[in-house]
């Protein structure tokens, strides 16, 4: 008897997400208001998301492995946005484009138009190896140890390919991947229930292996190295073991007990790695000297490429929400300052590369970056938010917009001074927007105020990724959505700014917010949150 009501909708077409395919025409021609709910859940399979709160349209999350894009892919993404869509489409956190607000009769032409220039939204939700993270600047990065990029295009032709693999589909759970070379921390790796991340042993260059990662389902749990070091021919067999073993092994009962991290809570490390090398049938190196830097790079502004006289220009997406026009400029500017190619962010934002130096001047002066700044408000820079109640099932409250308005009052309130923070926004505890990864994050939820049911959001500090990586703890446990919220995270931003900068000038590598200058800010709490049970996309 299968354990939750996922597993049951997977059993009832042989453990394979993906023969919904053969369902689909039936399913079209029955119509939105047939669709039962295993329906519902297994089109995410094909990509094909059933969004609640906008009743008959659909949301397509469309496959970029490692955030790389061609104008003519963002173009053909703008036109189905602009002719079968809503005109709305999201940057996310995983380098890839969601485009919504379609039917689904026009699903058959968007994939057709997709397939026409290499896309596809296979396996991109539910019980699936998510899109696959890389540096965006991978390939280009002067301060990278190696080009991860090839590794993650190979992990995607095996994992999905151009039809998808049922050897694939049928994990726990959903499974992320992020697979970097670059030195600067510009991918959330910690996060990740499989992260490679660059390192050197005995003068050879790869990779140290950490598992177990994630956010939601309890919260931030950071990702454990598994004492392995791998080169890069090394790689590919190593992840797809991993994946392998999720899947043959992996608990299948409640939904908020089916990530990796809780096999590995289960198993111990030392149980998994040598279930790896069993599997592997060699013996496999131990962890090497991870050579990231603590540091962070968004990739931002203008960057020196290794390739002498090339610039990589990084543009602010706010909150990764665009339009069909700002494709349509994208891919213009991407074919004439560059050769066409755009690289998508972890912090949904987006690179326009291999721009030489001597045009650099002429993209700057663009209308398009007046709106989309390479030099954004500190407070903007690092910005990232869910997609909330305007298009998501689970969010509890508005993200993107408040995330904007909120951004604005704290540059009016605090100035551009100081270093930029990474300020991350969730709708809801399933953490899309990697709220606990930010130096300050917000967790959304109703709460009631003077018998008022109101937005609301849960405060966390002091959260990052990288080699000294730390889940952000919550500091203010209910805040109203309302006029004083900009006040009180600007003393949340004071306090933590002051502390950060006491640790580091005491040569502490620790930057964690401990909460001890929270004076004046309990006023602003609203009774405790009204309770709710944890939910997964």
């Amino acid at each position: 008897m299968p354990a939750n009501s996922v597993e049951s909708y997977k059993a009832s077409i042989g453990g394979d997400g993906l023969r919904i395919l053969e369902q689909l025409p039936q399913i079209i021609e029955r119509g939105r208001d047939a669709l039962t709910p295993a329906e519902k859940e297994l089109l995410k399979w094909l990509g094909v998301f059933y969004r609640r709160p906008t009743p008959g349209k659909f949301m397509m999350r469309i496959r970029m492995p490692n955030g790389f894009a061609r104008a003519q892919q963002l173009r053909a993404i703008a036109e189905l946005s602009r002719r079968l869509g809503n005109g709305v489409a999201d940057i996310t956190t995983r380098q890839q484009i969601e485009l919504r607000g379609f039917t689904l009769e026009s699903v058959p032409e968007i994939w057709e138009k997709l397939r026409g220039v290499d896309l596809r939204s296979l396996q991109t939700g539910v019980d699936n190896v998510r899109n696959i993270n890389g540096c965006p600047l991978a390939g280009l990065n002067p301060h990278e140890l190696l080009d991860a990029s090839p590794v993650v295009q190979d992990l995607e032709r095996i994992i999905v390919g151009e039809q998808g693999n049922p050897e694939f589909t049928n994990l726990p759970r959903k499974f992320n991947i992020t697979v970097t070379g670059c030195l600067d921390n510009c991918t959330h790796a910690e996060s990740q229930d499989i992260a490679l991340v660059p390192a050197k042993k005995a003068g050879r260059i790869g990779f140290n292996v950490l598992v177990g990662g994630k956010m939601g389902s309890g919260g931030f749990t950071v990702a454990s190295p598994l004492n392995v070091f791998v080169e890069v021919f090394q790689a590919m067999p190593v992840v797809v073991e991993l994946i392998k073993i999720y899947r043959d092994h992996g608990p299948r009962e409640a939904r908020s007990k089916c990530r990796f991290a809780f096999l590995i809570e289960e198993w111990g490390l030392s149980r998994l790695r040598a279930e790896l090398i069993e599997r592997l049938g060699h013996e496999l190196a131990f962890q090497g000297r991870d050579m990231r830097s603590p540091a962070h790079a968004d990739h931002l502004g203008v960057t020196r490429q290794k390739q002498e006289g090339l610039r990589a220009v990084g543009l602010c997406i706010p909150t990764g929400r665009v339009n069909p026009d700002h494709l349509d400029e994208l891919a213009r500017l991407a074919e004439i300052y560059g050769n066409g190619e755009i690289r998508l962010t972890t912090a949904q934002n987006a690179i326009i590369p291999n721009v030489p130096a001597d045009s650099v001047g002429g993209l700057l002066a663009e209308p398009f970056l007046k709106e989309f700044s390479p030099r954004p408000s500190p407070f903007l820079r690092n910005m990232v938010a869910c997609v909330g109640t305007e298009y998501c099932n689970l969010a509890l409250i508005e993200t993107k917009s408040r995330a904007v308005e909120l951004s604005e009052a704290l540059h009016q309130k605090l100035g551009a001074s100081g270093n930029p923070l990474t300020i991350h926004w969730s709708g809801c505890p399933a953490g899309c927007g990697n709220h606990q990864a930010a130096d300050i994050g917000f967790r959304g939820f109703k709460a009631r105020l003077e018998g008022k049911l109101v937005d609301a959001v849960a405060i966390y500090a002091g959260g990052q990724t990288g080699p000294h990586a730390v889940a952000g703890e919550e500091i203010l446990e209910t805040v109203p959505c309302n006029d004083h919220l900009p006040e009180v995270v600007a003393k949340v931003i004071e306090s933590y700014r002051f502390e950060k900068e006491a640790k580091e000038h005491a040569g502490l590598s620790d930057p964690l917010f401990t909460a001890a200058d929270t004076a004046g800010l309990a006023s602003w709490h609203s009774p405790r949150p009204i309770a709710s049970s944890e939910r997964a996309n």
